[in-house]
């Protein structure tokens, strides 16, 4: 039949022209209830890498919040405490021309099997220690970071942080080839590594498409590296006591621009160096602190720039060395001005166990002999507080200037743990936060006796966070050296802090409970001499006010008579009102006055 040959024709001539119209597709990959990310593209679209990582079961907490608009006690949802499961993440490849699929295989990368030093302390028959695992450690692969013609680097870290491992990733097949790896058996940190899985660090590919760029605490210090893919020869561009704090990568890819601390710790200065090389050519000249942006040309630099005694202001300045800066800005009240704020001068603590800690003076304006002293602990443990530039806590310098003109010596101490002083600096404190980041405010108050005519019998301390935590850990455990202590949103139990930070630090408390014990206030409260204050945000979901409320109902156990604290309904860890700045300042200086005076 005509008719029935005629539709057959038009129908497979529709089915013909559907197919060829259909778009090409990628294969449809189901991931469950896993989550995908970091999806990305090679340069030349053949392969599509992705991650895929199954969420943790970790118990979060529950922060009340009593103050509300409906009346009612409503919770905040918050962290998971140290210890609880992690993320679980694993890296795919989907290949588009063979329609396919696969994971990279971490088994065979060097160390990953080690074991951490510090559980050795806990088996008793060390004979038979295995010092390897059985299964490989769980890690976190970031990249791919692809090079113009398509080579492929990955940085891999252990969930331990123990290990960063450089590798190149071949795509056709998913395998490794070893590049670099830094072990520490503290913990992987340092500016351009950073010290938390969610980041890869400084990386970087140079136009010879051979050559990664990298920073790198090798040396103790974190520098600038290369290492060439193809015969794997590995190159420091920059050494030295001092610490490279960012990168950039020129435009012609003929230099990098850096942000250092090479003049001395307590300044940060622009440079600039060959890509092959050579000497810092130090660009910024002022003392203090640059913050630089380059222009999209680089022939300008537009720069955040303080000093000591002077706020943050923005200038402008051509890209050569010692060209002047151009101030842009004014942000400074006339009645700021009035004031002759004071440029602290930076000094150095002869510590017990030899090392010199860097701190800075504040001295009273008419300052008798055996007068009183006050040592400040700055928070967040990794963070410089001595420094040539405004301080991110103004609000203490601004006291701490109120202080001195009321009498009082006030000592402002980078202790072990603060940044800007290299990696032994930095993990000093590994499994014993409470250890020299203490005995270095304790050297502080010896100091202040011996140089400066303190009374010993009068110095008190304060903090907030991680300084607040050293308050506690000075009332209790050595009375003997702090007469009081104000301790602003503190930490009274690591076991109780979040994961990141503390495991880092401390390894999580079911595998090394000994860290958790002997760095946790609320273990050393029987010690507890001199008057404490405690002040801390009912709602603070990051050191939660459940710390102070387990540590006292402790104090209470324990019959001790002189401690008080102070509680602010509607702040979190960072106080935002400036009521509530006002009323817990107010009761620190009454705290000192009443105590010191």
């Amino acid at each position: 039949m005509e008719v029935l040959q005629q539709r057959k024709e038009t129908r497979e001539l529709r089915e013909k022209r559907n197919k060829a119209l259909e778009p090409q597709r990628p294969r449809e990959i189901y991931y469950g209830e896993k989550q995908v990310s970091n999806l990305q593209c090679s340069p030349d679209l053949r392969f599509v890498t992705y991650r895929l990582s199954s969420r943790n079961n970790s118990k979060g907490t529950a922060v009340p919040d009593y103050v509300t608009e409906s009346g009612y006690t409503e919770d905040l949802n918050a962290r998971a405490k140290v210890g609880g499961s992690q993320d679980l993440s694993e890296l795919f490849i989907y290949d588009v021309a063979r329609d396919t699929y696969y994971v990279v295989d971490t088994k065979l990368i060097d160390g990953i099997y080690d074991k951490p030093a510090f559980l050795r302390e806990y088996h008793k028959d060390t004979t038979a220690y295995a010092t390897r695992y059985s299964q490989p450690r769980e890690t976190v692969i970031h990249g791919p970071f692809f090079s113009a013609d398509g080579k492929a680097a990955v940085v891999v870290r252990a969930l331990d942080n123990k290990d960063r491992w450089i590798m190149l990733l071949d795509l056709p097949s998913g395998q490794f080839k070893h590049l670099d790896r830094q072990h520490d058996d503290a913990w992987i940190g340092g500016p351009g590594i950073d010290g938390w899985l969610n980041s890869a660090g400084t990386i970087g590919w140079l136009p010879d498409n051979r050559r990664l760029w990298f920073q790198s605490e090798d040396s103790g210090y974190s520098h600038l590296y290369t290492i060439d893919v193809e015969n794997d020869e590995k190159k420091a561009l920059t050494s030295g006591r001092f610490e490279v704090l960012s990168v950039q990568l020129s435009r012609d890819g003929n230099y990098f621009y850096l942000s250092a601390n090479a003049e001395g710790p307590h300044e940060r200065h622009f440079y600039r160096l060959p890509t092959t090389g050579g000497a810092l050519e130090r660009i910024t000249r002022q003392a203090g602190a640059h913050d630089v942006t380059l222009s999209p040309d680089e022939s300008r630099l537009a720069v955040r720039y303080s000093y000591s005694n002077r706020p943050w202001e923005l200038y402008v300045m051509d890209n050569r060395p010692g060209a002047p800066m151009r101030q842009l800005t004014t942000s400074t009240t006339e009645a700021f001005k009035t004031y002759k704020w004071r440029e602290p001068e930076i000094v150095w603590i002869p510590a017990a166990d030899g090392a010199q800690v860097p701190a800075r003076l504040y001295r009273p304006a008419n300052g008798a002999r055996k007068g009183p002293a006050v040592i400040f602990v700055h928070g967040a443990g990794y963070l410089q507080n001595v420094h040539k530039w405004w301080s991110t806590y103004f609000r203490e310098y601004m006291f701490h200037n109120y202080l001195a003109d009321n009498g009082y010596t006030v000592l402002d101490i980078d202790f072990r743990a603060s940044s800007g002083y290299g990696r032994d600096w930095r993990t000093a404190i590994y499994r014993h936060m409470g250890g020299k980041d203490l005995s270095d405010q304790v050297d502080g108050a010896r100091y202040l006796a011996r140089n400066h005519g303190v009374d010993p019998r009068r110095i008190g301390i304060y903090g907030g966070s991680y300084g607040g935590f050293i308050t506690l850990m000075a009332l209790f455990n050595a009375p003997e050296t702090f007469r009081c202590g104000a301790a602003l949103r503190s930490v009274a139990d690591w076991a109780h802090y979040n994961h990141p930070y503390t495991a880092n630090i401390l390894n999580t408390p079911t595998t090394d409970s000994i860290a958790y014990r002997r760095s946790s206030p609320i273990y050393f409260a029987e010690g507890l001499k001199g008057r404490l204050l405690m002040l801390h945000g009912m709602v603070d979901t990051n050191v939660h006010f459940q710390d102070v409320v387990r540590l006292s109902q402790r104090l209470i156990e324990l019959g001790k008579n002189n401690w008080e604290m102070a509680i602010f309904p509607m702040e979190d860890h960072g106080f935002v009102e400036p009521t509530s700045w006002a009323d817990e300042y107010k009761r620190i200086y009454r705290l000192f006055e009443e105590e010191l005076k």
